[in-house]
């Protein structure tokens, strides 16, 4: 069998400048903290629970909260430096720990070069053409004088357009320079869907041509992903609907309601995505943490679970795995993406904790959970049991969110199973 790295990962999601307790405000200078280095120190941490793969971002240099870049090249100085984050890559791959970071090619800052270019010289700069929407017969709300597309409207995030070849070339080039200097396996792109599918066809052949491996992962929140799941495309999307089917059904003991969906995904007949390897997640740095969704903290186990046991790569966003709560409050998202003190790293909930490194244990030796077939063999509202098969091994979940014990009992693929599962409990056989 080829083993292939993105098969056995198990993500860790760090959203940097909160992570780090950085002001959310870049002052700019050259008053570089070194912060970024702090992140050696947490890889012990990570590989406890089971952690082989990071994604980490937005890095880049940008003005407020990362999304808005204006140096596709260097580290956002309140992190550190170039130098700082090639350290940390280092000792992430001797610790076997791929690296993903985020890519923000959609839009950029106001602060961007060629941005700035443009609001200097207006009709006469050569940058004109490196942005979507651009009119000088129309105003901003910054009173530019000129008008530009953005990002749902947030005129700090400038839509580029993506038709420009120097606008594709110069972030291609960043990419490889990523690769070059760091090391890195993958890419997660920001608001995928608001991209021109050519550029990702593009982006697939300069990052296979530098790795053959190379993983792309696209932002995609509503709708179908096969428009974006293509070989020569994107190799994943952020799965959202199995994000909003997890919490919702175990909130309402409903389990039919996660089933149905599952099974429209990955069945092994039909499944809209059947043989793909979606990024499956209960939680990250733009949604409510799943220990606020969830009514009843008994059932955080059962949620990560079924994480690990489904389909798809699994995500932990950091702090998840202690229970920390985190709300968006007036649609901002600072309190989802808090510090997190290196030195002293929380030591609450460490049954979760443990629960979590049990489920990576598993997983790792479970060659149908890494890259099985989905196979449903009953669905009721308090139960739910699936298997997972590849070349003859199959791997059989139940899940049980009733208050009591319950007894499974089926026969599948001429095999009887007798399972007997706690109360809000599964059993991974």
């Amino acid at each position: 069998m080829e083993t292939k790295w993105i098969n056995e990962s198990m993500f860790y999601h760090i959203y940097p400048l909160g992570f780090f307790g950085c002001d959310m405000e870049n002052k700019g200078g050259d008053n570089e903290s070194h912060k970024i280095l702090k992140l050696i120190d947490y890889i012990p941490h990570m590989k406890y629970i089971g952690i082989n793969a990071l994604y980490i971002g937005p890095i880049f240099q940008s003005a407020t909260h990362g999304y808005d870049t204006t140096d596709y090249r260097l580290i956002d100085t309140r992190l550190g430096t170039n130098e700082d984050f090639k350290k940390v890559a280092q000792e992430l791959k001797k610790n076997d720990i791929k690296i993903v970071l985020d890519g923000v090619f959609n839009h950029v800052g106001r602060k961007f070069f060629a941005f700035e270019e443009v609001r200097k010289h207006r009709e006469g700069s050569q940058y004109c053409s490196w942005f979507s929407g651009l009119r000088f017969d129309w105003n901003n709300s910054y009173n530019d004088g000129f008008h530009y597309d953005s990002w749902e409207g947030h005129e700090l995030l400038v839509k580029l357009n993506m038709q420009n070849p120097d606008v594709r070339n110069h972030l291609l080039d960043a990419v490889e320079m990523w690769i070059d200097e760091w090391d890195i396996d993958g890419i997660r792109l920001d608001a995928a869907d608001c991209i021109d599918l050519q550029f990702f066809r593009e982006l697939k052949q300069r990052t296979t041509a530098k790795k053959s491996d190379f993983w792309l992962m696209g932002e995609i929140i509503n709708g179908e992903y096969t428009r974006w799941l293509q070989p020569d495309l994107l190799d994943a999307v952020t799965n959202y609907s199995l994000f909003n089917g997890i919490y919702n059904s175990l909130n309402s003991k409903n389990l039919c309601d996660i089933g149905y969906n599952v099974n429209r995904e990955f069945n092994n007949e039909w499944g809209l995505y059947k043989g793909k390897l979606l990024y499956n997640f209960v939680d990250n740095h733009d949604v409510n943490r799943v220990a606020s969704l969830i009514n009843d903290p008994k059932d955080l186990f059962n949620v990560y679970s079924i994480l690990y046991t489904l389909p798809g790569v699994p995500s932990i966003y950091y702090g998840s795995e202690w229970g920390i709560k985190g709300h968006k409050n007036d649609g901002g998202d600072i309190e989802l993406r808090p510090a997190i003190d290196v030195d002293n790293i929380p030591i609450e909930n460490q049954e979760l904790v443990d629960h979590i490194k049990k489920l990576a244990e598993i997983r790792k030796n479970s060659v149908p959970l890494k890259y099985g077939d989905y196979v449903q063999i009953s669905n009721e509202c308090l139960y739910w049991a699936f298997a997972r098969n590849f070349n003859g091994e199959t791997t059989v979940v139940c899940v049980n969110t009733d208050d009591n014990p319950h007894h499974f009992s089926f026969n599948y693929n001429g095999r009887q199973y007798d399972i007997d599962v706690n109360g809000r409990d599964t059993e991974i056989v």
